[in-house]
């Protein structure tokens, strides 16, 4: 299936059309999509620094909308020397969501937020490691206001006049006007399709990106890495990407780009024997240049005005600094087959009293401030370091820890530094209000529920990741990271080990279902996480659940956490079957769900074909997926499966079949949709579950 892009200018000559008084007009842009240029917008926005073109809906799902869904009589904007203020109409009953990738928050009204870059996504204020001044309400339509400031929304602004009802007012500093984007529903969902497709669509990842991933001890040195891969091979334990944390590096915060060749005395050689144990190979970088860096000199006209631990900050925003920049990775890193990246400290620390990060009054040769790049800085980096990847034909899956607006077609899952659990999970939960990818990482453990419940949560998520940066032993061997550098096993560690393969088993046999709901994303803007407010907006019981999610097409995921003997789960509607046991659960209601420390509560919608991959312990091209397709309920839809190389971008110019799955009284057929003559599925049985 093609990539299909729009042509903004001309689209919006051939649809223009206006809403409202003379004073408040609304321009048509795409299908379902308004602007409203207010004032005087700023020329350096998110949106001139957008990651893709803009995508059409590929599969048919976003339906066509002519009616702008807001009332322009009651938009109102002002000016003053400090900024700018953009306020809109709100029902009394409304919700709103989104607004980036705060752990803390979800569901906004009443609630003044912020669209700030933090490291410290666990706070009120709604600081973000993914500050997206975008926002959907429960009306079934979303804003965004294409802006780099620190945007506040207020979420129900108290009226001045009795007479008036509430408001929603966006103060947007140092902006003299801003440009406001309106995406019609006529559900929230649709409105984030559409926000996801004006931004690119999603990324499809290599299929070995969505397997299980490693991060090793900073400390760990080549023979170390290497001897932890034998031992992951060894005991059967699933592992596609093991990461390689900044100790690669003679120089780190800020950082040189040059091998430490005393722990790595042979990168080349390193690399190629990692890959010759089918590990894909991810390495660590912050892009703060230290001066013994070779690039230092050369950065400096194009970097930022004040320096990050010593080093140089590159102006990702000019051509000069961004070349400069990528051509050392390319001569460290890429030459040498390293396939991801994982992107650090690039985000910000903007209401403490400690901050780090280059400050708000930075200037850099782009004309951004320093306010504007700690908006754009991740996203900017991402855009960089995929470029030796497109270059390559070479698909990548990488990690971030700070995204922005418009950014849903980069190959990067946002992480944290913070920890709670329950936070993690309420991350998973709002990302599909937006364009990004979350991960709920594992690093060690308080105890061995602990340890497990978070293994259940993450391999439910984008990227399936154990972060052991600061632990030389799997925390499925030791949880205490004191013990762990100290090379002292836990007692249980044979018990822990057996879990631990179980569920990276259960996560490889997901690979192909999530496969499809990326290319779903990729195609019609479907976020592959979502709230449940999302997929059931009429249900008024799930407006603040943030403790569940949807975890492609039909599977709802309720992880459990530490202490939590059994825990309540919220059923919508309809039938539900528990993915362990087969048991049928009628919705509409709250069940009080127990589940032994070997489950957890996985549940599947009724009527819908799920593939389920017999487990492999890596991908490589060669993988062929054995599939047991579960037959849920009595009528299932039909199922499609994405088959193409899986390492490449060939499949954005066509080269891709779609094997569609449906099932019948006959029993179980697949269409294929296609002729490359690959064999990347086989079918080897049907299970009927509920029917």
């Amino acid at each position: 299936m093609r990539r299909l892009h729009i042509v903004l200018g001309v689209l919006a000559a051939m649809v223009a059309q206006s809403w409202g008084s003379p004073s408040m007009k609304a321009e048509v842009i795409a299908p379902g999509v308004w602007r409203l240029r207010l004032g005087a917008p700023e020329r350096l926005t998110p949106l001139k620094y957008r990651s893709a073109p803009p995508m059409v809906d590929a599969s048919g799902t976003v339906p066509v909308v002519s009616d702008l869904p807001i009332d322009l009589d009651h938009v109102l904007f002002a000016r003053s020397p400090r900024g700018c203020t953009v306020e809109f109409p709100m029902a009394e009953s409304e919700k709103f969501y989104g607004l980036g990738l705060s752990t803390k928050t979800f569901e906004l009204s009443g609630r003044k937020a912020w669209s700030v870059a933090s490291d410290r996504p666990e706070e009120t204020t709604n600081e973000s490691h993914a500050p997206e001044p975008f926002f959907v309400s429960s009306r079934g339509y979303g804003v965004y206001l294409d802006t780099a400031r620190y945007a506040a929304v207020i979420f129900g602004r108290a009226p001045v006049q009795k007479s008036h009802g509430k408001t929603v007012v966006a103060d947007i500093p140092a902006a003299q006007g801003v440009d406001v984007y309106v995406f019609a529903g006529p559900t929230a969902l649709l409105a984030v399709q559409r926000y996801n497709l004006f931004s690119g669509g999603g990324p499809v990842p290599p299929l070995w990106g969505l397997g299980v991933a490693y991060r090793g001890a900073l400390s760990s040195s080549a023979a170390e890495i290497l001897a932890l891969a034998d031992t992951f091979r060894r005991e059967d334990i699933p592992c596609d990407i093991f990461g390689v944390e900044p100790g690669w590096q003679t120089q780190t915060y800020s950082s040189s780009f040059v091998w430490n060749r005393t722990k790595f005395p042979d990168p080349e050689g390193f690399i190629a024997k990692m890959h010759a144990k089918n590990f894909r190979m991810s390495f660590w970088e912050q892009p703060f240049t230290h001066p013994t860096s070779p690039i230092y000199e050369q950065l400096r006209p194009h970097a930022g005005s004040d320096l990050v631990w010593g080093g140089l900050v590159p102006d990702f925003a000019t051509k000069e600094g961004r070349e400069i920049f990528v051509r050392q990775q390319n001569d460290s890193l890429f030459s040498k087959g390293v396939d991801s990246m994982k992107i650090d400290e690039v985000d910000n620390q903007p209401f403490k009293p400690d901050p780090w990060s280059f400050p708000d009054y930075s200037r850099f040769p782009s004309g951004l401030d320093g306010e504007q790049m700690h908006s754009l800085f991740g996203t900017l980096a991402q855009q960089a370091l995929l470029e030796p990847f497109r270059q390559k034909n070479q698909r990548t899956w990488g990690l971030v820890r700070e995204s922005g607006a418009l950014a849903a077609s980069l190959p990067y899952t946002v992480y944290s530094d913070s920890y709670d659990h329950l936070s993690f999970i309420r991350g998973m939960a709002k990302i599909g209000f937006g364009g990004h990818l979350w991960t709920p990482e594992v690093r060690d453990a308080t105890s061995i529920e602990d340890l497990v419940r978070r293994l259940q949560t993450v391999i439910f998520s984008p990227y399936a990741v154990v972060n052991c940066w600061y632990m030389k032993m799997p925390p499925w061997k030791q949880i205490r990271a004191d013990k762990s550098n100290a090379g002292v096993a836990m007692p249980e560690a044979d018990r822990t080990t057996a879990i631990t393969r179980d569920l990276f088993r259960l996560r490889m046999s997901l690979v192909p279902y999530l496969y499809s709901a990326f290319n779903v994303y990729r195609q019609s803007g479907l976020p592959v996480v979502r709230a449940l407010v999302l997929d059931y907006p009429r249900d008024a019981a799930v407006t603040s659940i943030d403790d569940q999610f949807m975890f492609g097409p039909s599977m709802m995921v309720a992880p459990m956490v530490e202490g939590q003997a059994k825990r309540s789960v919220y059923f919508p509607a309809g039938e539900w079957f528990d993915f362990f046991t087969g048991e049928s659960i009628h919705g509409g209601r709250r069940v009080d769900i127990a589940k032994s420390l070997d489950q957890m509560p996985l549940y599947v919608k009724a009527d819908c074909l799920l593939p389920l991959a017999e487990p492999v312990g890596h991908i490589d091209k060669s993988t062929v997926f054995k599939l047991k397709i579960r037959v849920y309920g009595k009528k299932p839809a039909n199922f499609a499966l994405y088959e193409d190389d899986g390492e490449t971008f060939d499949f954005e110019r066509g080269a891709q079949d779609r094997l569609t799955l449906s099932w019948s009284e006959t029993g179980g057929h697949m269409l294929r949709a296609g002729h490359l003559g690959l064999k990347r599925y086989d079918i080897v049985g049907w299970d009927v579950v509920g029917g």
